[in-house]
C-alpha cells in the first residue's frame, strides 16, 4: 500500500474520531472504577471479538485470520502483540480507577518520542537534532516527576512501553490492521473468558449483578475497545504520516483535561514544570516531522522534473 501524498477529508474523519473517542474513554471507564481492572479488561476483549469479526466478514476477509491461524510464527507474533495490548488496556484501566489519570496522559504525551528513541536504538535510524532535544526534554520531565515522587511514574512507563513495543512489533505482523485486531482477540479471548468463568464460579462476577446499567456498561466495553481502533486504522490509510504525528496528541491532551477538570487530579508541584516541559518536547516534536514531511514532497517533486527533462 503506498503512502498518502495528501490528507483525504474522510481519513481525517476517521483519525479525529477515533482520537476524539479514546479521549473520552476515561469517563466511561471511570464510571467502571468499582470493578477490578482485570474483570474489565476481559470483557473488553469478548465484546471487541464479535464487532471485529463482523467488520471482516462485511469486507469479505474473514479467511485470512484463519489461515494465519495455520501459521505458527505469525500466531506467536500476534501472540506477543495481544499480551502487550492487554498489559497496555490493563495499566490504563487501573490508572483512571485509582486516580492517576494525569499520569496516564503522560504516558500517552511520551509515547511518540519514545518510538522515535525506539527507531533510533532498535533500527538504527538517524536522529535529526530536533528528535534528540525533544527526547532529552522527555527524559528530564521524567526525572523531575522521579525526584519529586521518590519513584518512577510507573503508570506513565508503563502505558509508553507497553503500547510503544505493541506499534513496534505490531509493524512486522504481516497482517492488516482490521485482520490483526481480530487475531489478537481471537488469541485473547479464551483466557478472557476462563478468568470470567473462575470469578462466577467464585461468587465475584459483577456481569448482570448489578444493574442493567453496569451490564450495558460491561458489553459496551466492545465497542468502545474495538470501534476506535478500526476507525483509526482506516483513517491512517488516508491520511500522511505527519499529519497522524500530530492528531495523536488529541487524546492526551484530552485525558489531561478530563483528569483535572473532571476528575479533579491535583496539577500541582513537579507536575507544573513536567508537563509543559512534555508539551515543548512534543512541539520540537512536530516541528521536525512537518520539516521531514516537505523536504520528502520537495524530493519528489525534483525526482519528477528530472524524470521529465
Amino acid at each position: 500500500m503506498s503512502i498518502p501524498q495528501t490528507d483525504s477529508p474522510k481519513g481525517l474523519v476517521y483519525a479525529i474520531a477515533a482520537y476524539g473517542m479514546w479521549g473520552f474513554l476515561p469517563i466511561y471507564m471511570k464510571a467502571l472504577a468499582h470493578l477490578p481492572p482485570a474483570e474489565i479488561i476481559a470483557h473488553r476483549i469478548l465484546w471487541s471479538l464479535p464487532i471485529a469479526a463482523a467488520v471482516l466478514i462485511w469486507q469479505g476477509r474473514a479467511a485470512e485470520v484463519g489461515q494465519a491461524l495455520r501459521q505458527p510464527r505469525l500466531v506467536a507474533m500476534a501472540a506477543l502483540t495481544a499480551m502487550l495490548i492487554s498489559v497496555n488496556w490493563l495499566i490504563y484501566v487501573w490508572s483512571i480507577a485509582n486516580d492517576q489519570a494525569l499520569d496516564a496522559a503522560l504516558g500517552y504525551y511520551i509515547n511518540p518520542l519514545f518510538s522515535v528513541f525506539l527507531g533510533a536504538t532498535l533500527l538504527k535510524e538517524r536522529l535529526t537534532r530536533g528528535q534528540f532535544a525533544a527526547i532529552a526534554l522527555a527524559a528530564a520531565a521524567v526525572i523531575i516527576l522521579t525526584m519529586q515522587a521518590g519513584s518512577l511514574p510507573l503508570v506513565a512507563i508503563g502505558l509508553t512501553l507497553s503500547w510503544g513495543f505493541y506499534a513496534y512489533c505490531k509493524k512486522s505482523l504481516p497482517l492488516g490492521p482490521n485482520q490483526g485486531f481480530t487475531l489478537e482477540v481471537l488469541l485473547l479471548a479464551p483466557f478472557a473468558a476462563g478468568f470470567l468463568i473462575w470469578q462466577a464460579a467464585q461468587g465475584q462476577a459483577h456481569f448482570a449483578s448489578g444493574g442493567w446499567g453496569q451490564t450495558l456498561l460491561l458489553i459496551g466495553c466492545g465497542p468502545i475497545t474495538a470501534i476506535p481502533l478500526l476507525f483509526y486504522a482506516n483513517g491512517a490509510k488516508l491520511i500522511r504520516l505527519s499529519t497522524i504525528g500530530i492528531l495523536q496528541y488529541i487524546a492526551p491532551t484530552m485525558i489531561f483535561l478530563c483528569a483535572v477538570l473532571i476528575f479533579g487530579e491535583p496539577f500541582e508541584g513537579a507536575r507544573l514544570i513536567a508537563f509543559p516541559m512534555i508539551w515543548a518536547a512534543l512541539a520540537i516534536y512536530s516541528v521536525t516531522l512537518v520539516r521531514q514531511a516537505g523536504q520528502r514532497r520537495r524530493d519528489r517533486r525534483e525526482l519528477a522534473a528530472r524524470r521529465m527533462q
